[in-house]
């Protein structure tokens, strides 16, 4: 016995299964989800399984429930809890949106989280859109195949028809007809295909980005001017939300939108997302809006908006109240993680809660704790009774931060297309390093450039500093967007020097510029030129991940209960950002040149290469 014990303290040791988990994130809702108890809170699941059953049986059309509950008390667990449920029974398909990068353009931003929430896996195994396309299929040609068997299929009869898609679009269309952008459906039929390629160009064109021009082509999608993005958004998302709403109900999830700041309107961040979510429960046939806050936003902000009888009654036709910890539950909380922590080790332990005592867990239950107060206490307090008093304290950052990096492995490529995220986490690093010399230039100060309305979003921030006392302000934008008119439109303000007091214009980008795209080949060479001395900064996801990874985590400083200063310094003493490829080549002696492995958008590499064929009515479809 005194081996087997040897055994589990080794392993405690070496291993804190409480460590840096204490708060619930995106990837923790979408992938590895926490530990549940289901017994906790689970009046505020239960009710929105309740909503769903009602929506399921035609009782109600649309049910709205709002989860009010101090930070820390558990809400984005039963979010989690709540997912992870819909992903094995398929009662519904499931959108999560956190906190919003600019909220003037929320609609947009939400276009892109109800595409990117649907290429995660639901509950057959594939992605919820491909879950969508078949439903689609199936009902279009009276079928009943499975999500797989038509990926499988996708690939030969493809081979055999290049305009298999638009085959099976014109059938779909036939039992849609009020949908007023076909081109939907073609994005999302084109998820079908077993090629990451065409299934990534799908989902990127249905969250309102841009494809290259050879590319939209050859799948039949027409871009969108970024002048019509936002207010195309609502109208892309309502056809979405109807197509679905044939299909099975949709639980669309608000959480943690206590962003700061106002829009131009001077709304605050939840009151933005109320008035969104109003607006989806005018228009979504089957389903559930879930959102989740603080008391005091819900009475001191949402109560208080102009016509807040009507968000009020639609997004809070159901008011849930979260509850604290009593002794049974934190026992039950913690026995949980630990039963899940031990079988993955293989190990047995003497008792459900070691190494902790359940009447010192029971005395702090005693207080009514909320959940992130006892998940911080197991935390600090897992170890065995010899190391009591011995172990050195860590750096309360570190094991956050490599939890968000973890997190990153998988997830990195959502991120690359996302330029307010990829512009901050590069102005975090850059914030780190201010009073550094690095690469010959003494960085001074970070600032937002002074623009008017029509030329702000382009150029994310500019550093200032002195390179041989000479004053540098480099202009940094982050440019991910396929289009040419837009690659053009930014390219043009980089360039112009004067209008936005730089010495100096830094492109940071992964992708190739179309060749084709006049204006923005012609400020790129203006660019790179002598005369201008900027430069093009090729952005990799190697490089940027362990910025973001940061970034994540100052984003959630509060709930973390870090301030920004640990953060920041936690940045310097691992020398995240002074070391920084990205930091390191904004700021060094432009090359002028053109990164050689800039990504080839407009190759068909990783692309099924198909033959034409002539005639499509002549080819036979092998499913059916």
């Amino acid at each position: 016995m005194s081996n087997a014990n040897d055994l589990i303290n080794n392993v405690i040791k070496n291993h804190n299964p409480f460590e840096g988990r204490f708060v619930v994130t995106t990837h923790n809702v979408w992938g590895q989800g926490f530990p549940d108890v289901p017994s906790l809170n689970a009046h505020a699941s239960d009710a929105v399984y309740e909503a769903i059953e009602k929506v399921r049986n035609k009782q109600r059309q649309v049910v709205g429930i709002t989860i009010t509950a101090e930070r820390g008390l558990g809400k984005s667990h039963v979010i989690s809890r709540i997912r992870h449920r819909l992903q094995i029974d398929g009662s519904a398909l499931f959108v999560y949106m956190s906190q919003c990068n600019n909220l003037n353009r929320i609609t947009a931003e939400f276009l892109s989280t109800l595409a990117n929430s649907l290429k995660q896996t639901g509950s057959q195994g594939v992605s919820q859109w491909q879950e969508l396309a078949t439903a689609l299929v199936n009902e279009a040609y009276k079928k009943n195949y499975a999500p797989q068997q038509l990926v499988n299929q996708f690939r030969g009869n493809l081979a055999k028809n290049p305009k298999i898609i638009e085959v099976f679009r014109d059938t779909v269309l036939g039992i849609k007809p009020d949908l007023e952008n076909p081109d939907i459906l073609t994005a999302i039929l084109w998820t079908l295909s077993p090629d990451p390629a065409y299934e990534r160009f799908a989902i990127r064109w249905l969250s309102g980005h841009d494809l290259p021009q050879s590319k939209a082509d050859a799948m039949g999608l027409a871009n969108i001017s970024a002048e019509d993005k936002e207010a195309e958004s609502f109208n892309t998302v309502r056809q979405i939300l109807d197509l679905i709403s044939d299909y099975k109900p949709i639980v669309v999830c608000f959480d943690e939108m206590e962003s700061a700041g106002c829009n131009d309107a001077g709304f605050t961040g939840p009151q933005v997302t109320a008035l969104l979510a109003k607006d989806l429960y005018d228009k979504i046939r089957q389903g559930v809006l879930l959102t989740s806050m603080y008391p005091e936003t819900w009475t001191h902000q949402v109560k208080v908006l102009p016509y807040a009888k009507a968000v009020v009654d639609r997004i809070g036709e159901k008011v849930i109240d979260l509850k604290h910890l009593n002794s049974d539950e934190v026992v039950a909380l913690v026995s949980g993680w630990l039963s899940d922590f031990y079988q993955e080790k293989g190990l047995t332990p003497p008792h459900a809660v070691y190494p902790f005592d359940e009447e010192k867990l029971r005395a702090l239950g005693k207080e009514r704790p909320i959940v992130r107060k006892v998940l911080q206490w197991c935390a600090e307090n897992f170890k065995d009774d010899e190391e009591i008093g011995i172990i050195e304290p860590k750096d309360p950052v570190e094991p956050i931060y490599n939890q968000q990096l973890g997190a990153l492995e998988t997830t990195i490529e959502d991120y690359m297309e996302d330029k307010a995220s990829l512009a901050q986490a590069l102005r975090l690093g850059f914030s780190a390093v201010i009073g550094d010399t690095i690469e010959k230039v003494q960085i001074e100060e970070i600032k937002d450039v002074k623009a008017r309305a029509v030329d702000k979003g382009f150029i994310d921030f500019k550093v200032i500093g002195k390179e041989n006392s000479k004053a540098v302000k480099i202009g940094v934008a982050v440019l991910q967007d396929s289009g040419g008119r837009i690659v053009g439109a930014t390219l043009k303000r980089l360039i112009d020097y004067k209008k936005f007091d730089l010495t100096r214009g830094c492109l940071v980008r992964s992708k190739q510029i179309n060749k084709g795209a006049a204006q923005a080949q012609q400020c790129l060479n203006q660019l790179l030129s002598k005369d201008l001395g900027g430069e093009w900064v090729l952005l990799k996801s190697e490089d940027i991940k362990p910025l973001l990874a940061l970034h994540f985590v100052m984003k959630g400083r509060e709930d973390y209960e870090l301030s920004e200063q640990q953060i920041l310094d936690f940045l310097r003493h691992k020398r995240i950002a002074i070391d920084n490829y990205l930091i390191r080549e904004i700021l060094s002696d432009p090359s002028g040149e053109v990164p050689e492995d800039a990504v080839d958008e407009e190759s068909n590499q990783g692309v099924v290469n198909t033959p034409e064929v002539s005639n499509i009515e002549e080819v036979s479809i092998d499913i059916f």
